[in-house]
């Protein structure tokens, strides 16, 4: 181009958006996290961005730490001190981390977190179980197609997703009131461990477990702690074990206690989360458009005067732990690509019972609903077949949990269990 006087000037090299397999030229969108962090990333749109946090976010937990064991330099620890503590209670020993963090629920961490658990030396890890940072992830980041598995690769995560079903299930007959979140993390752990598995959530990206749980207001991934469960509480377990060199992804929301199911606000999050999961699936075979996953998504959830949580996507899953495509579970969403035979990957939809907005705990993990209402989420691992699709990690005749009607109303408005419904009609 040329200025006014005449004089020519250099053409600006024009800028990759950083969305995920996004092939636009970029805009002047920068991340604001990233400017912090003297890094530059532009994008074509604020939906490209919102699209792509899920995956683009990992660049900020893995640049916070230095390279000398992960520990801040003294002139960050000068800009950014530690975060205040409560004191540990005298007796139990056990404290809120973030006593000054402004919650927006009822769901507090209690502290502190139990060592990290081993892992034997005989079990395959993935890249990323040393050092918390999944190299092969980001270099396939930038790249837009998608794995199609051979039918040997095909076999290997029917196996794996075979696997995660058993521990998801093992852990969930353990729920009850009065144990811990940490309890269930061990017996997950455990579980992996007899399985020749590794559990893939531990030290990716530097969670510091082996299992994801999420109660209540927690969208998703809450870390296991030593806060002990309640009846009336509902809870996320979101379960993924490596095996064989693949990964193999689920979840599902629980009732805890006798309290729980006879709650209708929460029965309606929870099986509205569970509706939205089979609503999605049903779409799911080959040329089916990945955008189209999310419009049925949030119809249903309207439909029940539920919203869908935005910020969180599926996504692609093989040798991969998250991997393309992308797979929004909110309407007019621009997911690129087509299902094709071969691919595999997860349709995992969080839904509130409030807001869709998310706020997320001074962790760097937990994500919250931004007006503390409850949320609810299932997940399958799916593979695209010629004819359909496969459901990987699908439920067993004897899994725990499984639909749960309305609580029925009595005569006189109090709500009656399955075992009182007569009573209640005679009244």
């Amino acid at each position: 181009m040329q200025g006014d006087n005449n004089v020519a000037m250099e053409e600006k090299p024009k800028r990759q958006c950083s969305g995920v397999d996004c092939p636009n030229e970029a805009g002047t969108l920068q991340c604001p996290n990233c400017l912090k962090l003297s890094k530059e990333s532009f994008f074509c749109s604020q939906d490209c961005f919102k699209r792509s946090w899920s995956v683009h976010k990992l660049l900020h937990k893995s640049n916070t730490s230095s390279t000398n064991g992960g520990t801040l330099s003294d002139s960050l620890r000068a800009l950014f001190p530690p975060k205040v503590v409560s004191e540990p209670d005298p007796t139990t020993g056990l404290y809120n981390p973030f006593p000054t963090f402004a919650f927006t629920g009822t769901t507090r961490p209690v502290y502190p977190l139990s060592p990290r658990r081993a892992v034997p030396k005989s079990i395959k890890l993935p890249d990323y179980a040393v050092d918390g940072i999944p190299i092969s992830e980001r270099k396939f980041i930038r790249r837009n197609d998608i794995t199609i598995l051979n039918k040997t690769e095909q076999e290997a995560m029917r196996k794996v997703c075979r696997l995660a079903r058993e521990v998801l299930d093992l852990a969930a007959a353990a729920i009850k009131p009065g144990i811990t979140t940490d309890y269930l993390d061990e017996l997950v752990h455990n579980a992996c461990i007899e399985r020749n598995s590794y559990p893939s959530p531990l030290n990716y990206v530097h969670f510091p477990k082996s299992l994801c749980t999420s109660p209540n207001e927690v969208i998703c991934h809450g870390i296991p702690d030593q806060r002990i469960l309640l009846d009336g509480d509902i809870l996320n377990l979101d379960v993924t074990l490596y095996h064989g060199g693949f990964h193999g992804d689920i979840n599902e929301t629980y009732y805890v206690g006798e309290k729980a199911p006879l709650d209708a606000s929460s029965v309606r999050v929870v099986e509205t989360a569970r509706e939205c999961l089979d609503e999605g699936i049903k779409l799911v075979k080959p040329g089916m458009a990945f955008r189209d996953i999310g419009n049925a998504i949030e119809k249903h959830a309207k439909s029940k005067g539920c919203n869908v949580v935005k910020t969180y996507v599926g996504h692609g899953i093989n040798q991969l732990f998250h991997t393309t495509p992308n797979i929004p579970h909110y309407a007019k969403n621009k997911a690129v690509g087509t299902a094709k035979p071969g691919m595999c990957f997860t349709i995992e939809p969080m839904i509130s019972l409030g807001s869709y907005r998310d706020k997320t705990w001074p962790d760097d993990w937990t994500s919250a609903t931004e007006d503390g209402s409850r949320t609810a989420q299932f997940e399958h691992t799916l593979m695209v077949t010629e004819n359909g699709v496969e459901v990987l990690t699908a439920r067993l005749a004897g899994s725990p949990g499984g639909p749960v009607p309305m609580p029925l109303r009595a005569s006189n408005g109090a709500i009656a269990s399955n075992g009182d419904v007569a009573e209640a009609k005679k009244g």
